[in-house]
C-alpha cells in the first residue's frame, strides 16, 4: 500500500488561503486516484475533493467549488490542495487519500495520511 503524509495546515484569517501537500510513499502516487476529506470536531468525515489518476478529472463538494483547488504531480509523488477564500466552517482536520476508482465516497479509499489541522479565525 502507498503512504501518505499531509503538511501546510496552520491557523489563517477567514478570506485567506492555505496549501496543503500529500506526499506518498512506497508505490507511486500515478497508480490512484486520489481524495480530500476533512473531519470537524464533533462532526463526521465528509468529501472535500478527488481528482483521477492523471488529473485530468476532478470532483468537489458543494461547499469548497469555486474555493478550492485539487492538483497533482505524479512526478513529485505529490498531490495539492490550494485553499482559497477560507470561512470558519472550513476549519477541520484534513486528510489526504488513495483508491482505486475515482470516487467521493470514503469506503473506497484504502489508504489515509494522519491528517493536518486548518484552523480559520473570524
Amino acid at each position: 500500500q502507498v503512504q501518505l503524509v499531509e503538511s501546510g495546515g496552520g491557523l489563517v484569517q477567514a478570506g485567506g488561503s492555505l496549501r496543503l501537500s500529500c506526499a506518498a510513499s512506497g508505490r507511486t502516487l500515478s497508480s490512484y486516484a486520489m481524495g480530500w476529506f476533512r473531519q470537524a470536531p464533533g462532526k463526521e468525515r465528509k468529501f472535500v475533493a478527488a481528482i483521477s489518476w492523471s488529473g485530468d478529472s476532478t470532483y468537489y463538494g458543494d461547499s469548497v467549488k469555486g474555493r478550492f483547488t485539487i492538483s497533482r504531480d505524479n512526478a513529485k509523488n505529490t498531490m495539492y490542495l490550494q485553499l482559497n477564500s477560507l470561512k470558519p466552517e472550513d476549519t477541520a482536520v484534513y486528510y489526504c487519500a488513495a483508491s482505486e476508482i475515482l470516487t467521493t465516497e470514503s469506503g473506497h479509499f484504502r489508504s489515509w495520511g494522519q491528517g493536518t489541522q486548518v484552523t480559520v479565525s473570524s
